[in-house]
């Protein structure tokens, strides 16, 4: 048996989920500051182009609620957000991504991924290892994301019609819904510590608990990932059965049983393949006989990821068309602006 060594794969995809989850405390910290701007009385001294260089867009990304409206929307009628543009530009990316590329957003980009992944690490050094749930409350608890899918599938996809969709998106409320959503960080009450510190307590010892159990975003990426044409193979001639893969799968997935993984939870991380030692025995593959190179694998993601907020930009729609004048009128009645 030749063994191989495909650690970096690991360290690839670090880079790449930590480089884009600094970027967003960057980006959040310089939105906090454009959000401040509009308390402050020297903000008038500023032009408009100035304040407005201080909001990223890219922190729309935290609106999919929002994107799946405006998903509608476009599809529908043609109308492109454009409160919201960027949110819709990832959540389209998103899609794409699980459609060719297996739920690799969840694996390679998302940052609530890689600081679910910390989380659980961390707590493999507190308690010395991870546990597993018994597979009577795993599967049950499982159900719950794609509960909360379906929810939204039919108020949204469903039951909104598309001028309703419009009217919302066009709303003051929508319009500060990103102020809001640093608010509910920033102006944290009670129950929303509470809830947050269950769930990263929860997430020390359980892998991935958020986006195992929880995420709806990951739940309909994960459906759209069976049409993926690449996915985890085993080749079972080559396999030494060290049963590596699956004991490092951060989805808890039974790689070594398997010859294709077509589980809508595999996310595309590789982590099973940067595990394996025995060469030609696991790749990510559009068959078995038809393999892809895992650092091609990686430059697809960020070229997919990054190529769509390129063309967003080119386009036209990344940034908001929401003005400084209209900001100046909605923030302050952020906390007390009501859902319509």
């Amino acid at each position: 048996m030749e063994k191989i060594d495909r650690s970096y794969l690991r360290y690839i995809r670090y880079a790449v989920q930590w480089g884009i989850f600094f970027f967003l405390i960057y980006a959040g910290y310089k939105f906090y500051i454009f959000i401040e701007h509009f308390a402050s009385p020297d903000a008038r001294n500023l032009t408009p182009e100035t304040i407005l260089s201080l909001r990223s867009p890219s922190v729309e990304g935290f609106l999919p609620i929002g994107a799946l409206m405006a998903f509608k929307l476009w599809v529908t009628t043609g109308i492109f957000d454009r409160i919201h543009p960027a949110g819709l530009v990832i959540f389209i990316a998103a899609v794409f991504m699980a459609l060719l590329l297996k739920k690799s957003f969840c694996g390679w980009i998302c940052p609530v991924g890689a600081l679910s992944d910390f989380v659980w690490k961390l707590g493999g050094k507190i308690f010395n290892r991870n546990f597993v749930m018994h597979r009577y409350i795993d599967y049950p608890l499982r159900s719950l994301k794609y509960i909360l899918l379906l929810f939204f599938i039919y108020i949204i996809i469903i039951k909104m019609p598309p001028f309703a969709i419009l009217g919302f998106l066009e709303g003051d409320y929508y319009k500060i819904a990103d102020v809001k959503m640093l608010y509910f960080f920033t102006e944290m009450t009670t129950l929303t510590f509470i809830t947050l510190l269950i769930l990263f307590l929860l997430s020390l010892p359980f892998k991935n608990f958020w986006c195992r159990y929880l995420c709806p975003y990951g739940a309909l990426l994960g459906l759209i990932s069976f049409f993926s044409p690449l996915k985890i193979t085993r080749n079972k001639g080559a396999c030494i059965d060290c049963g590596k893969c699956s004991r490092n799968c951060p989805a808890l997935l039974p790689v070594d049983k398997k010859i294709r993984v077509r589980s809508p939870e595999c996310t595309g991380c590789l982590t099973c393949v940067s595990h394996c030692p025995a060469k030609g025995a696991l790749d990510i593959a559009f068959t078995k006989k038809r393999v892809l190179s895992p650092v091609i694998f990686a430059v697809l993601v960020i070229c997919l990821f990054f190529g769509a907020i390129g063309i967003g930009m080119i386009t036209g729609k990344w940034h908001s068309a929401t003005t400084v004048e209209e900001y100046r009128h909605i923030i302050p009645q952020a906390s007390t602006l009501e859902h319509p």
